[in-house]
């Protein structure tokens, strides 16, 4: 055969192969409203820089009539490509190949494209888009799960993984990408479970959708399993290239830096704060007050929403942002929030990105349901991530600092670098009211106007003990600043602790509080 004969037999290969299920099966996919694998990573991709590996690759099981079945690429594609100019490695399980199933040269695709990517240094995206474990299989499949998860732990803290949901994900599909940095899902399109509607039927007789069992929105709101929820697939990818932006391609790198930019902010940022302290206000808009451009990258926006983190820039460095938020619960730390925070300032510090914490919050939320769900060992989380983080850590209290709350938000005595409080700040063991009634108990309820006498006492305890003036006396706060001088003493801070170096004693590794 010649050589043209040979490079048209190729190309023949190739298209039958990138087929996937076939015709039919891609139109049903497409039904579905959802992309196939292939144009996913054809659309997340820059143009043309898609490069695959092991396109024939197929299955090798022989039981249960497999020997017959076809499975081109074995439901997946793997390869590598760039955004915005930058290597990545990628792979997309193909649903229209046997359901997207995962077998074992199924999941030996996988753990090549992680093991490349871990090789390389560069970030590793995972779409997902399979049923699970491919029954015909047996422990095969089990053993390529259990491979894939074991990457996932190894390749944690050294490169960038991430997850996307598109389409329905069950059994241990939904684990590996547990295991990674950040999981994007798409309305009515994402679906996460560990057992699916019919099992839960046959087992508990409880009637329930796909939907409202492991839906993106459920997941984005109540079960915290996913870090970004989007309307589409489309934009969903333009998340994930705007998160590209803000993290480094592996832990021995600092992000890039891009040209620094004044806040946007229109407005004075000490009229944010509402002068009575019982007021809420939106963190958020502190945080687009003292940014680079005003822009605020949110993770998590939807799940436990009295804490925000996400990722800014301060003089074209990415940051991250750890704050709490009057608006809801009145900022206080509990289970789900304690997770949220913690979680996110392990990734700041396994990557290299300084860590700015502001702090307005009345202290752990109290209650016998969430002392019964853990409070403790959850809050435990936020002192173990901020005292373990190496990186910069800086930390402006804005108004409430009370008790535990005070220590948990990277206080000084966590090893905080840097210390600002606005003039508003109140840093106590408890919340003036409460210390008032307990200290003042007796000349309290032998005045005779109780109530003016506690008003009077309530003032007495702000003066002497809530307000930023007693910590800054003691050195635990650094400086009282003006809300306008905020944003110049953060800068000054991240470039002063540019080459910052915490030596701390040899251990293979802490014992968190999971």
């Amino acid at each position: 055969m010649s050589l043209k004969k040979h490079i048209l037999d190729l190309r023949k290969r190739r298209e039958k192969v990138q087929l996937g299920g076939g015709e039919k099966a891609i139109e049903k996919q497409m039904a579905m409203g959802k992309m196939t694998a292939r144009s996913r990573i054809l659309a997340l991709l820059d143009n043309e820089s898609f490069t695959e590996y092991d396109l024939f690759v197929e299955h090798e099981a022989r039981d249960f009539g497999m020997d017959k079945k076809e499975l081109h690429g074995d439901g997946v594609i793997i390869g590598t490509g760039t955004i915005y100019g930058a290597p990545v490695c990628i792979f997309a399980q193909d649903f229209t190949v046997a359901g997207g199933s995962l077998g074992l040269m199924h999941a030996r695709k996988i753990t090549k494209i992680m093991d490349h990517a871990l090789k390389m240094r560069v970030p590793l995206i995972g779409i997902n888009d399979s049923g699970g474990a491919r029954i015909q299989e047996g422990v095969n499949s089990l053993a390529g799960y259990g491979e894939i998860f074991y990457r996932n732990t190894i390749a944690s803290g050294v490169i960038p993984q991430i997850s996307v949901i598109l389409g329905p994900c069950a059994g241990g599909a939904v684990y590996s990408p547990a295991l990674t940095d950040f999981v994007f899902v798409v309305d009515q399109i994402s679906k996460m479970f560990i057992t699916g509607p019919s099992v839960i039927k046959t087992v508990l007789g409880e009637e329930i959708s796909m939907e409202e069992l492991g839906g993106a929105r459920v997941h984005a709101e109540i079960t915290g399993n996913a870090h970004f929820f989007a309307g589409s697939e489309l934009e969903c990818f333009e998340q994930i290239k705007k998160l590209i932006t803000y993290i480094p391609w592996n832990n021995t790198q600092k992000a890039k830096v891009f040209p620094p930019r004044e806040p946007k902010f229109k407005g004075k940022i000490e009229d944010i704060i509402p002068s009575d302290p019982k007021q809420p206000y939106d963190v958020r808009d502190v945080i687009k007050a003292i940014a680079d451009d005003s822009d605020f990258f949110e993770i998590m926006e939807f799940f436990a929403a009295n804490i925000v983190i996400g990722f800014g820039r301060m003089n074209g460095q990415t940051t991250g942002f750890v704050a709490n938020q009057p608006l809801v619960l009145a900022g206080v730390l509990d289970c789900d929030s304690s997770d949220k925070a913690a979680r996110f300032i392990r990734y700041c510090d396994a990557f290299n990105i300084p860590i700015i914490t502001l702090e307005d919050m009345p202290g752990y939320l109290p209650g016998v349901d969430q002392e019964h769900a853990g409070v403790i060992r959850h809050g435990a989380k936020v002192l173990y991530a901020y005292s373990e983080a190496t990186v910069p850590k800086i930390t402006v209290i804005l108004r409430k600092a009370y008790g535990g709350g005070y220590i948990a938000m990277n206080s000084r005595h966590l090893g905080a670098d840097f210390m600002f409080a606005w003039p508003t700040a109140e840093i106590a063991v408890m919340g003036p009211e409460g210390a008032a009634n307990i200290i003042f108990k007796k000349e309290i309820e032998e005045a005779d106007d109780p109530d003016k006498m506690r008003e009077l006492k309530v003032q007495e305890y702000i003066e002497r003990f809530a307000n930023p003036y007693v910590a800054a006396a003691k050195g635990y706060v650094d400086s009282v600043i003006e809300p306008e001088e905020t944003r110049k003493m953060l800068l000054h801070a991240i470039e002063v602790s540019t080459h910052k170096d915490d030596q701390r004693p040899f251990k293979k590794h802490g014992i968190p509080p999971f």
